[in-house]
C-alpha cells in the first residue's frame, strides 16, 4: 500500500499556503476535500449517490462535521486531559463540548497546507509546534488516493521532537444511516465503558453482524479480521486498513454511523502496559506510517 507520495503530481503554486477546497475525480467517483478544516474529507459521492456523510466543500464549516477526518496523534478520548509520558505530568486542553475528557487528538482541529495534487491524488502536511493542546512537536502527512472503485487514505507521522513522544492514528469516517444499513465484521473482544466513554475491562465480542438500527455501539473493539464489510440497500463497501483496532459508534437517532480504524485501545496512555494496547513510543525524527482503503460498489 506504500507509493512515492508525490510521484506524478502537480505542486501548487509557492504563494499558496493553505487551500480551502479540492476535488479528485475516477470513474464516478468524486471526492472533495477541505484541507483547511484538518485535512477532512467534505463529501465523497459514487455519481450522485453519497457514500460518507457528504457536504458540497463550500458549505463545509468544520471537521466535526466532514465525512471524515484524521486522527493523531491519539484517537478517542484522553482521559480528563492530563497524562504521564518518561516521567513528567502533561495536560491536553478542553477541545469537545463539555466533555471532562480531550478527543480525536489535535490534527482534526488544524489547517493542512496542500503539497501536490493531480486528478485521482492529493497530499497534504500539517506541521505542529507544541501547545496547550498537545506538548511536543510533530508533522503528520495525509495522501488520499482515489481509483474508479476505492478510496485509500494515507498517513505518516514524523517525531519533531528530540525525545519519544506517545502516538496514536486512525480515521474517523462517518457513514449515511439507510434503511437497511447493515455491518458484518469479525472481532473477538469489546472494552466496555464507564460513564464518561472511558473503557473500564474487556469482555469477548463474538463479531458483529446485524442491522445498525438494532445495534448500540460507542466502543473500541480488539481483533478485528478480515474486512468489515458495510452495506445498505444502495452500497456494498469493504473497510480495510494497517491498523488493528476499531472504534464503532452508532449513535440513536442520528443520520450516521462510525467505524473508524484506530491503532491502540481508547485512553490507553492511562493503562498499566500502554504498548500492550497499541499506543507507540514513536523515537526521535521516526516515522509511523498507517493506512486504511474503501472498496465501494453498488448494492
Amino acid at each position: 500500500m506504500r507509493h512515492h507520495l508525490t510521484q506524478g503530481l502537480q505542486r501548487p503554486p509557492p504563494e499558496t499556503t493553505i487551500t480551502t477546497s479540492i476535488e479528485l475525480r475516477a470513474g464516478d467517483l468524486r471526492l472533495a476535500l477541505r484541507p483547511d478544516l484538518g485535512g477532512a474529507i467534505a463529501g465523497l459521492w459514487l455519481a450522485d449517490l453519497p457514500v460518507l456523510r457528504s457536504t458540497e466543500p463550500a458549505a463545509l464549516d468544520s471537521a466535526r462535521q466532514s465525512g471524515c477526518f484524521p486522527l493523531a496523534p491519539y484517537s478517542n478520548r484522553l482521559g480528563y486531559r492530563r497524562f504521564r509520558w518518561q516521567g513528567h505530568d502533561h495536560t491536553t486542553a478542553p477541545n469537545f463540548d463539555d466533555s471532562p475528557h480531550s478527543l480525536h487528538g489535535v490534527a482534526w482541529q488544524r489547517p493542512f497546507q496542500l503539497l501536490s495534487h493531480s486528478a485521482t491524488e492529493a497530499e497534504m502536511a500539517c506541521t505542529h509546534t507544541p501547545d496547550a493542546d498537545w506538548p511536543f512537536a510533530f508533522e503528520v502527512r495525509q495522501r488520499l488516493v482515489l481509483t474508479p472503485d476505492a478510496l485509500e487514505l494515507h498517513m505518516a507521522f514524523t517525531n519533531h521532537e528530540k525525545q519519544p513522544q506517545p502516538v496514536g492514528l486512525g480515521w474517523h469516517p462517518y457513514f449515511l444511516r439507510r434503511t437497511h444499513s447493515r455491518l458484518h465484521i469479525e472481532l473477538t473482544d469489546r472494552w466496555e465503558s464507564d460513564a464518561s466513554g472511558l473503557p473500564t475491562r474487556r469482555v469477548p465480542q463474538p463479531g458483529i453482524d446485524s442491522e445498525v438500527t438494532h445495534l448500540a455501539f460507542d466502543h473500541c473493539f480488539e481483533g478485528w479480521r478480515g474486512p468489515a464489510r458495510i452495506r445498505d440497500e444502495k452500497l456494498s463497501m469493504r473497510l480495510t486498513s494497517s491498523l488493528p483496532y476499531l472504534v464503532v459508534c452508532t449513535p440513536e437517532n442520528k443520520p450516521y454511523y462510525c467505524v473508524e480504524p484506530v491503532s491502540h485501545v481508547n485512553n490507553a496512555i492511562h493503562m498499566a502496559e500502554p504498548a500492550a494496547h497499541g499506543l507507540r513510543s514513536v523515537a526521535a525524527g521516526e516515522t509511523f506510517d498507517a493506512w486504511m482503503k474503501l472498496e465501494i460498489g453498488r448494492a
